[in-house]
């Protein structure tokens, strides 16, 4: 179903004054008639101004970036997006099946009671208040779940996702509750796009779908993680009529039960690395002493007598703690 935007007049507060003005007419003809003793007239104007509310209900605020959709009886007559006050068919009856859907996003953000004193204060206009659609961008930032990565590690992420309302019949008439589709579908996506990378990047893992491993990761790659959440996103909701705007990952992390085991994990290849760059450079200081030695001649030295001197000079280099020298002061041989 595609949305049909009515397009009337703004005439609501002319036919508003004038039925406040048929009122007060009414009220002085009841006076006329029972001064002339016309009581079949009194009668009539009692009954006139019995009925006289039904038109009221025709009465519609629409504010900016709001919209109503409006049916009758049954069938779908269209949407007002345009704000203004508008007068319509006073049966016609406002419809938003998520209008009490809370899913702690913004524009659901309960005031405290406030609406609740104005529903028993006046019905029609909580009615009116409830059914309007918001055409405002608004972020829905889900709880965060747990999903295994590519290698089986279970990570917990959350997604805020920025979305608003495009097709306002789409929204009513072809899903249940567009709030509540909205999220589902939030959920599927990033379970379905999370299960595609490592958490980190991890060899022999091919997460572009080319046949050939790459270095994207949820913590490397994270916008191209979201972008990926967010087209796959509003490939579900095209027909729920909701545009999503952007999407953006607020948390990554292991999960609680394997964080301290990969906290160790990372722990220990910063260590190797540490240790691969000193025994590099170590190697490299034992390489230019023993070069340096030998053109200017210093000492001579046998082979047996460089093996010790690069043991010493290793263990030197490479210790964790400074080196306590001994100090040979006999021969050498």
């Amino acid at each position: 179903m595609e949305e049909k935007e009515l397009n009337i007049k703004q005439n609501g507060m002319a036919v508003l004054l004038g039925i406040l003005a048929l009122y007060v007419l009414l009220t002085l003809g009841i006076f006329a008639a029972a001064r002339f003793e016309l009581d079949w007239l009194i009668t009539v104007i009692v009954i006139l101004m019995c009925l006289i509310w039904i038109p009221l209900c025709g009465l519609k605020v629409v504010n900016p970036q709001e919209a109503l959709v409006l049916t009758l009886f049954g069938k779908y007559t269209g949407t007002l997006r345009k704000p203004g006050f508008y007068y319509v068919n006073p049966f016609s009856v406002a419809v938003n099946p998520a209008a009490d859907t809370k899913l702690g996003q913004s524009g659901d953000v309960d005031d405290g009671g406030t609406r609740l004193r104005v529903r028993s204060a006046s019905a029609q206009s909580s009615l009116n208040v409830s059914k309007k659609i918001s055409l405002k961008a608004m972020t829905l930032s889900n709880a965060k779940q747990k999903v295994n990565d590519v290698l089986g590690n279970p990570v917990e992420i959350s997604v805020a996702v920025i979305w608003q309302v495009k097709d306002t019949a789409k929204a009513v008439f072809n899903v249940d509750n567009y709030k509540e589709y909205l999220s589902l579908q939030v959920d599927t996506a990033v379970r379905d796009i999370v299960k595609i990378y490592p958490y980190d990047v991890a060899p022999n893992v091919d997460t572009t779908g080319d046949g050939k491993a790459d270095d994207g990761s949820l913590r490397g790659s994270t916008t191209v993680v979201a972008d990926r959440i967010r087209d796959l996103i509003q490939k579900k909701v095209d027909g729920a009529g909701l545009e999503i705007l952007e999407a953006r990952i607020t948390y990554l992390a292991y999960a609680p039960e394997i964080a301290a085991v990969m906290l160790q994990r990372q722990q220990a290849s910063a260590v190797i690395d540490a240790r691969k760059m000193i025994v590099d450079g170590a190697v490299g200081m034992v390489e230019m002493a023993l070069e340096r030695l030998k053109e200017n001649g210093v000492v001579d030295l046998d082979e047996e007598r460089k093996a010790a001197m690069v043991s010493n000079l290793l263990v030197v280099l490479c210790g964790n703690h400074d080196a306590q020298p001994v100090v040979n002061s006999g021969s050498l041989y």
